[in-house]
């Protein structure tokens, strides 16, 4: 069954057309190269963009227009060797909104952790059960963080299996790596890829997660027809994550979210009725009240 058929009904008659799930632009930067042959990263660079591209991921076909497009951005920080560095990794994955052009936010995250080892023409293959090296762990974690929250996003808990795909990933991670590269534990901080994992695995936080399927398609995927509809629901997902932000204080994911949708969230709501306003204006100051000033400002009364 082809992912968006339920959701849109797009593709009654339509052909089939077997494809791989991501729409991947990769560039690598490289500031502080002392040593090392550039030519290395362009090396990389078209790897990259050949695993993420022609791996399949899921065992779903996806059409062209289907296809999820994630932007990757690596800066190589520091040269420890000719084939050791480490680096900060900034991803952005996008997925259409129904009945307009615009494009949401599932995943903008920057990770300053991204540390990994890499020789020239060296293989990247991804392997569900073992470890082959941090790379293709890193990155494999992160293309299953990113559908399970495009498919969270189109059925009620429907990235389940990719959520779990990811931590299966961090599991399989050595110790030794771990306590080398950092990331990958709990104790290396409480905003890292550890955490994300749990948060979004974490019964304590399903709320969260349904609050994702009522924002993305009860939401703004209705926008166009009801918006009237379409911001009651809103409001109701973001009551939802206030729920889980009390239960779950300071929890990674919702900070996430907080940060992601502030822009789309002033949009939606600058021009709603002022009662709207004000509940949406309350909501958000409980579980992102660094921005509680500006949404007060931005969204008016």
């Amino acid at each position: 069954m082809l992912r968006y058929f339920t959701a849109f009904a797009l593709l009654l008659f339509s052909q089939f057309v077997f494809g791989q799930e991501l729409n991947v632009n990769v560039s690598i930067n490289t500031p502080k190269l002392q040593t090392v042959d550039p030519k290395v990263f362009q090396t990389l660079e078209g790897a990259l963009t050949d695993f993420l591209s022609s791996q399949k991921w899921t065992e779903e076909d996806f059409e062209p227009e289907e296809r999820i497009n994630v932007n990757v951005q690596l800066t190589i920080n520091t040269e420890l060797s000719p084939t050791s560095f480490t680096a900060e990794l900034l991803i952005q994955a996008t997925r259409p909104v129904y009945g307009s052009n615009y494009e949401t936010v599932i995943l903008n995250y920057r990770d300053k952790s991204f540390d990994f080892n890499y020789e020239q023409f060296q293989p990247i293959e991804y392997s569900a059960t073992t470890f082959n090296d941090n790379l293709s762990s890193l990155f494999s974690f992160y293309v299953y963080m990113v559908l399970g929250l495009d498919y969270d996003s189109f059925s009620p808990f429907g990235g389940e299996e990719y959520f779990q795909f990811a931590q299966n990933i961090l599991n399989n991670v050595p110790s030794s790596v771990a306590n080398e590269k950092k990331g990958w534990r709990a104790l290396d901080g409480n905003r890292n890829r550890y955490w994300m994992s749990e948060n979004l695995l974490n019964p304590g936080l399903k709320a969260y997660r349904q609050a994702m399927y009522e924002y993305h398609r009860l939401g703004l995927d209705v926008m166009h027809e009801d918006p009237v509809k379409a911001r009651a629901v809103i409001l109701k997902a973001l009551a939802d994550i206030q729920t889980a932000s009390k239960k779950y204080p300071n929890s990674q994911i919702v900070q996430m979210f907080a940060n992601n949708k502030a822009d789309e969230l002033v949009n939606i709501f600058k021009s709603a009725t002022p009662d709207e306003k004000r509940k949406a204006k309350a909501a958000l100051a409980k579980f992102d009240p660094s921005k509680a000033g500006r949404y007060n400002k931005q969204i008016g009364n």
